[in-house]
């Protein structure tokens, strides 16, 4: 088909601005520092819960899941049935961990942002986290953040540059380039 031909098509010059230079980074570090600090307070607030990490683990997951199985009818309902299943099948039975693995996926998350390490990653976790909360039916502040975080995937080479990652990302390397410490000599 392309007989052996590499075809690299190049970035838009707007893109290579935004996403791959460094004086974009004072936006990415606010996008960072607020969508970082929205994740750390909900995980926060989840950590001193009874309902989410303590004696009753599991009971909030369970409060949640229940509320998005009753937006399951109607003509045009909030939540899809095919998330309905995978609620039934997966997320009720496992309620606890489930419980642990969302309020430390936030606190994570909004550390991470915080802090501009792995930035990248951090980002696409709190997208992951967004879409479930909009496949359950939840709007409130979900869509921005998703928006706001698939920004800071786009962005991840420049958006840690005023963080961790502007260290730790030479050291490390990417899985198509070692860094210093994986480097081969």
């Amino acid at each position: 088909m392309f007989q052996g031909k590499i075809i690299q098509i190049p970035e838009p010059p707007i893109a290579r601005l935004m996403f791959a230079d460094t004086r974009f980074a004072v936006l990415w570090l606010l996008i960072r520092l607020y969508v970082g600090w929205e994740w750390l307070q909900a995980g926060w607030g989840k950590l001193g819960s009874a309902a989410w990490v303590g004696d009753n683990a599991g009971a909030g997951v369970q409060k949640f899941l229940e509320g998005a199985l009753q937006k399951t009818a109607g003509a045009h309902p909030d939540v899809s049935g095919w998330y309905a299943g995978f609620i039934n099948a997966v997320a009720l039975p496992n309620t606890v961990f489930i419980s642990y693995l969302v309020t430390y996926g936030e606190i994570a998350v909004g550390i991470g942002l915080i802090l501009g390490i792995f930035t990248g990653i951090a980002a696409f976790f709190g997208t992951f986290m967004n879409l479930n909360y909009l496949f359950a039916g939840t709007v409130s502040v979900n869509p921005f953040l998703l928006l706001l975080q698939l920004f800071l995937i786009l962005a991840w080479r420049t958006a840690g540059w005023f963080g961790l990652d502007r260290y730790v990302l030479p050291m490390l390397g990417t899985p198509w380039q070692p860094g210093k410490i994986f480097a081969k000599e």
